[in-house]
Parts: structure tokens; C-alpha cells; sequence
């Protein structure tokens, strides 16, 4: 589903404060993998995301998704395979518009535009079945501006939004890192549900280690820009929680 291909990355060349971020990285993530990627800061990760993502364009190497070679292709071009859950949850929503509105323009974020009425019964019935299987409450109140909302919610929200089109690759970048416990928890379990029911090829970069554990069927160590370790299924679920912490020792 994704090929990368020696890829390097370097911001400021030539100068003082040059950054060799991406360090010729070969990459090949299978079709519905769940591949989690820890690293201390400036390890390179969340670079080698954005250029996933088409937020930032590597040096050289190339990047396939799919199949079709999208090296060179901006983000929102990236759209129709990509989903993608920040940080902050703040992003990803539109907080002056209702949970209903944001989930109309998350169904039609892939599909060519039209003539056509937007938000009708069904739909509303469809979003409020799909809120249901958080377990917050949110069904009954789809009219509410998001806004209003606890950063909890409205990550949960922008998870389910992620599926609302045709993706096929969901990035998870550090979804729960400014999200309570139990709204972590609900963040993360959603995201594995909908992983396996869609047949999502997903990428997780966190820093929690007991989520890095906990999830994903692949498991990979970066560092200086470079893979430091990369287990697959098999080794991953061989792993113990102590190996992990040592990886950081």
C-alpha cells in the first residue's frame, strides 16, 4: 500500500543550523498494517509522516501509495487515500460548525462536488449511529458546535470523521498526547476498531510505550533519521513491555 524508497529529508542545507531529519529510509507498509512508530524527539518520525502525509516533500527518494508515485504531491491532493488525526484537537474539525456539518464535509472531503442536498434523515441517522459507539452521549446532541466541545470528544469525532470518505491510510500523530486517560483510552480503542473494520493501512507515532505495546501489528524504532528496529507481526507480539523500555535505556 505504501512504498518508500530511499528517502532523505534535510532542513536549512548548508546552514549552521542544518537538520538531516530523514536519512535514507527504504519503507514498505502492507495493505490493513498497523504499524507503530516510537523514537525519541528529533528522531525523525513525524517528518517522515509529513512526507507521507504531503505536508513536506523529501529531497530524493520516492513515495507510492497505492500504487501511484505521490512524491510530489501536496497534501489535500493526498486526500482520496489519506485520513489524518493530529495532536491537537483542535485540528481536524471545524469549531464554529455543528458535529453534523463537520461530518457532511468529512463524507464529501473525496467525492467531486455538486448540485446535490446535503444532510438529509438518513444521514443524520447514519452519523448518530456511528457517535453511538463511543459511549459519550454525543448521538443526541449532532447539532452542537463543535467547539463547545472537551478535546476528548472531538478527537473521538474527528477519528470516526477519518472513515465518513474513501481512505485508505489513516495517521495517527500522537492522537492522545493532550487527551485525559480515559479519553485516551476511547481515542485509541476507536482507532483500532475502525482499523480493522475498514482494512486501514495506519501508522501511529506515539511516545506512550504502553500504547506503543498495546497496539498494531508492527512496531518500528527510528532514530537519527535512520530505522533503528522493525519487528513484524510475529516479533511484535513476542515483545515484552521491559523490552520496550529498554529500546530507550
Amino acid at each position: 500500500m505504501i512504498q518508500i524508497d530511499h528517502v532523505y529529508k534535510i532542513f536549512n542545507a548548508g546552514k549552521p543550523n542544518q537538520v538531516n531529519a530523514v536519512n535514507g529510509i527504504d519503507l514498505h507498509i502492507k495493505t490493513a498494517e498497523f504499524l507503530v512508530i516510537v523514537g525519541s524527539n528529533g528522531s525523525g518520525k513525524t517528518t517522515l509522516l509529513d512526507m507521507i502525509a504531503g505536508s513536506v516533500f523529501p529531497g530524493t527518494g520516492s513515495i507510492k501509495i497505492d500504487g501511484q508515485n505521490v512524491t510530489k504531491l501536496p497534501d489535500y491532493k493526498r486526500s482520496q487515500w489519506i485520513a489524518r488525526v493530529f495532536q491537537n484537537p483542535m485540528s481536524g474539525t471545524a469549531s464554529e460548525l455543528s458535529i453534523l456539518d463537520n461530518f457532511r464535509l468529512a463524507a464529501i472531503r473525496t467525492k467531486p462536488k455538486g448540485l446535490t442536498i446535503g444532510i438529509n434523515d438518513t444521514f443524520k441517522n447514519q452519523v448518530k449511529e456511528k457517535i453511538s459507539t463511543l459511549g459519550m452521549g454525543l448521538e443526541n446532541k449532532i447539532e452542537q458546535q463543535m467547539g463547545t466541545l472537551s478535546g476528548g470528544q472531538r478527537q473521538a469525532l474527528t477519528l470516526l470523521m477519518s472513515v465518513m470518505g474513501s481512505c485508505k491510510v489513516l495517521l495517527l500523530d500522537e492522537p492522545t498526547a493532550a487527551l485525559d486517560p480515559r479519553s485516551a483510552e476511547i481515542v485509541m480503542r476507536t482507532a483500532e476498531e475502525l482499523i480493522k473494520d475498514y482494512r486501514l493501512t495506519s501508522i501511529l507515532i506515539t511516545h506512550n510505550l504502553k500504547d506503543a505495546f498495546n497496539y498494531g501489528n508492527r512496531i518500528m524504532l527510528m532514530g537519527e533519521g535512520l530505522v533503528k528496529k522493525d519487528l513484524d507481526a510475529g516479533k511484535k507480539a513476542a515483545l515484552k513491555q521491559n523490552d520496550l523500555f529498554e529500546w530507550f535505556g
